[in-house]
């Protein structure tokens, strides 16, 4: 049969979204869906489940594997939820496997997603070839290793994943490049384990700017502008135990995918 989707970025960080929670793909499917030449492309879906009476955001990575949280994604399925009618609140909550996440429509349209403060742990060392930078594992709660360059090409290419201690990341993380361009503003390039480099991450964003505020002394309940390929972040502390990530979301196209094709990618 035919599946509906949706496609929706958040400054860039572009997912296929599912909205009949009847169907649960196989990571295969998942892989096939991401791919941007034979699939409708993507660096992760976004289930939309509904579980307990409760909107479930089930996040999967391009490559088929579980993630804990996505920023940008959240953002994305709030949009969802409010531009199709299955809320109509402007401001709610919705589960992730993270736990519970409060979205709020901004004044601009920009739409801002509460999630619990980043944990910065030990330092780590970051190699990418022949180079090696220190930086700081920040659990977001996702995995990252953050690491400050002088320039964002520094990083190279990022064809392949950056090496990082399997130690202090037995799942793997994500990886930051971050600039700093002023206090309380950087930018980022960001590696995503199961994706590749993207445009954006958004509890990138969240570690690099709870990293950035740490390390110059900055009060992050005054927000850090965070820079990525696909546009402009804004983190703020809401107290001692949750952050605000906000920042644009938009949907791009709906759609019918073919029974043809998902007979044929099971």
């Amino acid at each position: 049969m035919q599946r509906d989707f949706a496609i929706g970025h958040g400054t860039g960080n572009d997912f296929v979204i599912l909205p009949d929670d009847t169907w649960d793909p196989t990571p295969s499917t998942v892989r096939a869906l991401c791919d941007r030449r034979t699939g409708i492309g993507g660096d992760g879906i976004l289930r939309v489940v509904r579980l307990d009476g409760e909107w479930f955001m089930d996040y999967r990575n391009a490559d088929g594997s579980l993630a804990e949280m996505c920023g940008n994604g959240a953002r994305v399925f709030a949009r969802y939820l409010l531009e199709s009618g299955l809320e109509e609140r402007t401001s709610g909550e919705f589960l992730t496997r993270a736990g519970q996440v409060a979205y709020r429509v901004l004044p601009d349209g920009a739409i801002a997603v509460t999630m619990s403060a980043p944990v910065i742990g030990t330092h780590v060392i970051v190699r990418v070839g022949d180079r090696e930078w220190a930086g700081d594992a920040v659990f977001a709660p996702n995995p990252h290793a953050v690491v400050e360059v002088s320039d964002l090409a520094d990083a190279g290419d990022l064809l392949g994943a950056p090496g990082i201690p399997p130690d202090v990341f037995p799942e793997g993380a994500n990886i930051e490049f971050v600039r700093v361009d002023a206090p309380g503003r950087v930018s980022m390039r960001v590696f995503e384990r199961g994706v590749g480099e993207t445009m954006s991450c958004g509890t990138g964003a969240v570690a690099v700017a709870a990293a950035h505020a740490a390390e110059y002394g900055i009060a992050l309940c005054d927000g850090v502008l965070v820079e990525v390929p696909g546009g402009l972040l804004t983190v703020r502390a809401l107290g001692a135990e949750s952050v605000a990530l906000e920042g644009p979301a938009v949907l791009v196209a709906h759609g019918q995918l073919a029974a043809d094709w998902i007979d044929a990618n099971p």
